[in-house]
């Protein structure tokens, strides 16, 4: 099913997907919010630029956009895929508890804050360029990968960085400029078993994409996991 997303207000357009037994393509979207919040059985392809909180609760669709995003991106989404083959606005993925979000371009602010995991959910987040300051400010679970593909001449990452983290990982391409990590996490130099775990996803990222695979795998990354010492993980991550 085609919408022409001008021709209806915010209710009236999700309300057609929620009944929709199809798929559906949203043509000249533009700030239209909440487009497949808490959907579970069908394809939404977005050509345009959704509003806020595109995917929220998100349970197991696909939502696809040909274009730019804005902020909240698959909040509390907790199965299912977003592409996006643009940049994503601030606090992508918040409180994401399942599925996968992947950004070609860049993302604000807070992306993957209160992001978390639990049991076989395993959210993960790749964006392809680089992101705002607070990335994965209080991650309790998951996996985020910032691959740093736009060189723009800015840092792959913002001030702040993994801010009260106490659980998940996060990657970072590799680079020259100097990252101030707080002190309750650890960072090192990604090894090969490092690599293996997250190459799955890369590898997905990378068809959505039309990307190269085997660059990115031959890339250089630190990897970011919470300080054992820190007494909040033992209250929020379950051994």
């Amino acid at each position: 099913m085609n919408l022409n997303t001008l021709d209806y207000t915010n209710e009236q357009l999700n309300k057609l997907i929620r009944n929709s037994s199809d798929s559906v393509v949203l043509d000249n979207c533009l700030g239209q919010r909440f487009i497949g919040a808490g959907l579970s059985d069908k394809t939404i392809v977005v050509n345009g630029t959704p509003g806020n909180a595109l995917g929220s609760y998100l349970n197991g669709a696909t939502v696809v956009v040909n274009g730019n995003a804005q902020d909240a991106v698959g909040d509390t989404m907790n199965e299912g895929q977003i592409i996006i083959h643009g940049n994503s606005g601030d606090a992508t993925g918040y409180a994401m508890r399942g599925g996968k979000i992947y950004v070609k371009g860049n993302a604000g602010y807070r992306a993957g804050i209160h992001m978390k995991a639990y049991k076989e959910k395993l959210p993960v987040m790749i964006i392809g360029g680089r992101c705002g300051s607070f990335l994965g400010e209080y991650l309790a679970g998951g996996i985020i990968i910032v691959l740093g593909l736009n060189d723009d001449g800015k840092k792959i990452v913002g001030n702040f960085p993994c801010t009260g983290m106490h659980g998940g990982k996060v990657f970072l391409k590799k680079t020259a400029d100097a990252i101030d990590f707080p002190s309750q996490v650890n960072v090192h130099d990604a090894d090969k078993t490092d690599m293996e775990e997250i190459s799955v996803y890369l590898k997905e990222y990378c068809k959505a994409f039309d990307l190269d695979i085997q660059k990115i795998m031959d890339t250089q990354f630190v990897v970011i996991t919470p300080n054992s010492a820190n007494p909040y993980k033992r209250m929020y991550v379950e051994n």
